[in-house]
């Protein structure tokens, strides 16, 4: 069976958080973009909510992660199935501790990282991992996941979504996107083997990760991810994890060729 076969039920993707590790505005900044009063320029770090077949995952859980939950209302009170994770920097995994709500209302929560990231995960919050857990603390299953291999996030009813992760390479530090059938995320690349193109073949839709325009020793520019898009072909691709140094939301978008566009916090994607 192809583990791409198309499904008919819609895949919604919200995006939690579209900014790169110092969020949009900066901390000090007085730029026009920090300055802007364009909500599309005020980005938290990269995070998204993907829904399918009822099973909800987290990509990714930064340390804007308990603002983001909050951002979406009443959804923030339905449960996390999986949480994937690309990498081990900060700005991806420091809002772990805040997934405690899910864990003590619902039980151990899945996340699922590569083996090297699951070892960083328990140094930096072994409070969770100890033999005898006190009170309040996240509750999280740990499973550990590899290159090209697919496997299943399953909610408490049952149903499941395949998810397959892909290597990416971020400067020098390999990482993984996922793509959960017809839609891929990548944030954080700057290259990746052409194995990883051959799981990218056929998506509809693309979530890539464009820093700035200007080029960056360890993340895509905006001309390196259009390079990136029209290789792989997607219907429509969004541009993530992105600077302050991009420019203007809405001049950017100006710029940009059919069927990309800039991601901005708060953006629900459906694919049918």
């Amino acid at each position: 069976m192809n583990m791409f076969a198309s499904i008919n039920e819609k895949i919604k993707v919200t995006v939690l958080g579209s900014g790169t590790s110092t969020g949009v505005p900066m901390v000090g900044c007085s730029c026009p973009v920090c300055l802007s009063d364009d909500m599309r320029d005020k980005r938290l770090r990269c995070s998204a909510l993907f829904e399918v077949h009822g099973v909800r995952i987290l990509m990714d859980c930064g340390p804007d992660f308990r603002a983001q939950a909050l951002s979406i209302g009443k959804d923030a009170s339905l449960p996390i199935d999986g949480v994937l994770i690309s990498h081990e920097h900060y700005d991806h995994v420091g809002g772990l501790d805040d997934l405690r709500p899910y864990s003590y209302l619902r039980g151990d929560l899945s996340v699922f990282a590569e083996e090297y990231m699951a070892t960083r995960i328990r140094t930096r919050i072994p409070y969770c991992f100890t033999e005898k857990l006190y009170p309040g603390v996240p509750r999280i299953s740990l499973h550990e996941v590899s290159p090209y291999v697919p496997f299943e996030v399953l909610n408490s009813e049952g149903a499941s979504v395949e998810v397959v992760p892909f290597r990416v390479v971020h400067g020098s530090l390999p990482i993984l996107g996922y793509r959960i059938e017809k839609v891929a995320w990548i944030t954080d690349m700057t290259k990746m083997p052409e194995e990883s193109y051959r799981v990218l073949e056929g998506i509809d839709t693309l979530f890539i990760n464009a820093l700035r325009i200007a080029p960056h020793a360890t993340h895509q520019s905006l001309g390196e991810a259009l390079r990136q898009i029209k290789r792989i072909a997607p219907r429509q691709a969004f541009l993530i994890h992105v600077s302050h140094q991009m420019g203007l939301h809405a001049e950017v978008e100006k710029i940009l060729p059919s069927g990309v566009s800039l991601a901005f916090d708060g953006m629900k994607v459906v694919v049918s």
